[in-house]
């Protein structure tokens, strides 16, 4: 039976009744972890939930930097989208609260760490995976995978039962995960794709219907393919993704409704709301299109999805990782200048693209046949063309 245990805590509706379940069933300490990865909540509120509900202690940590300096900008880096929309919010965050979760447990002697995650979702994997890569020792324990609550319901009335305040009510039931990147929406009518969802459950991102009536525009500069200035200031990791998550989200820009494949093999539905992220991915792309050669942008496509998957199934802790970001640490040595983008009612239209490293060559991409021979293409196609040139040729014979 685990004596002292470090739970992952938010001080939403499943973590909030963890405390007092893992009190009665194991009879144990718990030291409540608060990881601010930007979420725009009270942490020091939910401090204060966690000890008035049974934490022996309570500690806030501020990871904002780490999250974006070594889980999103590496992510960004190598151009990794799951399944073609989502920008991985949720799946980036895991891993560095975990790490510093597992640290914790380590430092203090814990001898058991916890989670609020649901025995379907993705998240379960990616909080576990990084535990056993950080601290193998420690015994996890999931309660979604050991109580007799079965749904969202059970877990309010369990909460109403025990005097845990919540802020979910049977009306208002979507399980929500917000950070400095993304604010994700589940559950409710998104549980059924052919329901459009409720313009009351988008909270950050203002409906492309009310957005300014003028467009707005906006230059990110990168170095070495990480963001570095918004308009031309310098501006370092946190501010400058506030500063593109307040332009973007007043423009009605990032907001994404998808049906994904879960980790587990259970199709979901989601929402989600990215603007400062959307703005970066489309930046970076279009930039990559004037500094990487064809070899390297083609190549580097397909080991985006692979990097994609890797952090989607929270395989961030594993040398497959480590290695893809060497690789895409050489290929983005040459990705710096800057991308012009112009937001419109929800739209982002690229306006300029520039850099010091760029391959576009003007007198190469006219129809002027300036420094380039047209007799050269000849040659070229015919041994182009031998794959299916030769087996006619034999049929005729």
């Amino acid at each position: 039976m685990p004596k002292k245990v470090v739970l992952a805590y938010s001080g939403g509706l499943d973590t909030s009744i963890i405390i007092p379940w893992l009190k009665e069933t194991y009879n144990c300490e718990v030291i409540a972890m608060i990881g601010d990865v930007g979420q725009q909540e009270d942490l020091k509120a939910a401090k204060r939930k966690a000890l008035a509900t049974g934490a022996s202690s309570a500690t806030i940590e501020d990871l904002r930097e780490e999250f974006l300096t070594n889980y999103i900008w590496p992510t960004l880096r190598a151009g990794a989208v799951y399944e073609h929309k989502y920008l991985l919010g949720t799946s980036m965050a895991r891993p560095v609260l975990a790490k510093r979760q597992a640290e914790i447990a380590l430092k203090t002697g814990a001898d058991a760490v916890s989670h609020g995650c649901t025995g379907k979702g993705n998240d379960q994997v990616r909080f576990e995976l990084a535990y056993k890569a950080i601290a193998p020792g420690v015994k996890i324990i999931a309660p979604w995978r050991e109580w007799t609550i079965n749904s969202r319901e059970d877990a309010i009335n369990y909460a109403r039962a025990h005097n845990v305040p919540i802020e979910q009510t049977k009306a208002n039931i979507y399980s929500r995960d917000r950070n400095i990147w993304h604010l994700s929406h589940e559950g409710s009518v998104l549980e059924d794709p052919a329901d459009a969802p409720e313009e009351t459950m988008w909270q950050w991102i203002v409906s492309p219907e009310k957005a300014p009536n003028k467009p707005v525009e906006v230059e990110i500069g990168f170095e070495a393919g990480t963001p570095v200035s918004v308009n031309g200031k310098k501006r370092p990791a946190v501010a400058l993704l506030e500063e593109l998550n307040k332009i973007a989200a007043a423009h009605g820009v990032g907001r994404i409704d998808l049906v994904e494949n879960r980790l587990v093999g259970i199709k979901s539905r989601g929402a989600y709301e990215t603007p400062g992220g959307t703005l970066l991915v489309t930046a970076h792309r279009e930039l990559e299109t004037l500094c990487l050669d064809r070899e390297t942008a083609h190549y580097s496509e397909v080991l985006a999805l692979r990097y994609a998957e890797l952090v989607y199934y929270g395989l961030w802790f594993t040398p497959q990782r480590e290695a893809l970001d060497a690789y895409f640490t050489a290929a983005q040595r040459r990705v710096t200048g800057a991308v012009g983008l112009k937001l419109y009612k929800g739209n982002v239209t690229v306006t300029k693209r520039t850099s010091p490293y760029s391959l576009y060559r003007k007198g190469l991409a006219s129809f002027a046949m300036t420094g380039y021979n047209p007799k050269d293409a000849e040659g070229f196609i015919n041994l182009f063309a031998l794959p299916v040139t030769i087996p006619e040729g034999a049929k005729v014979r």
